[in-house]
Parts: structure tokens; sequence; C-alpha cells
């Protein structure tokens, strides 16, 4: 394992300790538990510091926090249609409406046709104003770096992994939502 493996916040206890020492050890039943209970209360805290920090950000191009993951969907996949933005986001396709109204009236987004059906229409970003929102992400994204030094390849793609299925699952918990 990587310098990370052995590392824990200040704020948890090393999940590892105790392993692989005789009687009073822990069960690897009661570690998974632990360990289970300690990723919820990181979960928790990770969750709401993104929040925050999207809010602020956000807050600097007077937008709230799910347009600019929308911006975000837009900007990694493309032009989308609303009905791919209701699927990407879980949110119910008259949220979508006014949400792209909103983007739209705020200069981020146009509507316009799709480029091989004319009957339907694409979301599309305003390049200009992306890159005013890029800049605030500039010491976050250095600061990432940094922090993955600390962490193997192994160890980072297990993260990405673990993310990937996390961010599958929420997306289906926000779509059960938003029936």
């Amino acid at each position: 394992m990587g310098s990370g493996a052995s590392r824990t916040s200040d704020k948890h206890e090393d999940v590892d300790e105790g392993a692989g020492s005789t009687k009073g050890a822990p069960s690897d039943a009661e570690r998974r538990a632990r360990t289970l209970e300690q990723l919820m209360t990181v979960g928790r805290e990770h969750s709401g510091v993104t929040v925050m920090f999207h809010a602020a950000v956000a807050e600097k191009q007077g937008l709230n926090a799910t347009e600019t993951k929308t911006l975000d969907l837009l900007q990694r996949f493309g032009p989308l249609t609303a009905k791919d933005l209701a699927e990407r986001t879980g949110l119910a396709p008259a949220s979508v409406t006014g949400l792209v109204d909103r983007l739209e009236g705020k200069g981020f987004v146009e509507r316009v046709k799709h480029p091989t059906d004319k009957r339907r229409v694409v979301v599309e970003l305003n390049e200009r104003k992306i890159a005013e929102l890029a800049v605030l992400f500039e010491d976050w994204a250095r600061d990432v770096v940094e922090a993955c030094e600390e962490f193997s390849t192994e160890e980072l793609q297990t993260v990405i992994r673990f993310l990937d299925v996390m961010a599958d699952r929420q997306r289906k918990a926000a779509a059960r939502l938003s029936r």
C-alpha cells in the first residue's frame, strides 16, 4: 500500500489498529462495521463541505449549486437535450425546464436546434461565461493535485471506483425522489 494507506484524519480513529494483534483484537465484522460507520461520517462531512464550496462558487456568479452542477454536466458531455439533463441530474422534467430558463436568462446557456433533428432543441454552453467560472476553481484544482500526491496510483484507482459507484447510486436515489 502507498503512503496514504495508514494515514487518517485527526478526527477519525485508524481502522487498521489492532489488526494482526492477538486476543482482544476486533473481529473482521467489528472492524468492517466501524469502518463503514467512519465512512458514513466522513462522507457526510465531505458532502457538506462540497455543497458549501459549490454554493460559494455559485454565489460569486449569481447561480445556485444546481445550476453550477448543470453547467458542469454540459461542459463534460457537450450540448444536451432537456430530457438528457433530466436523466443525468435526476430532476423532474418541469424542474429542468425552469433550470434551463434561469441559466439562459443569466447568459450561461442557450437553446439551439439539434444538429441532426431540427424538431429538437439542445442546451449549449456560452463558453465565455463558463471561462469566468473556471477561474474560481483553479486554486481548488491545484489543492486536489497536491493532495493526490499522498496516495499511490492503486489507491487513487480504488477511490475512483468507489466514487463512481457512489455517484451512480446517488443519481438513482435523486431520481427516486423526483418521481
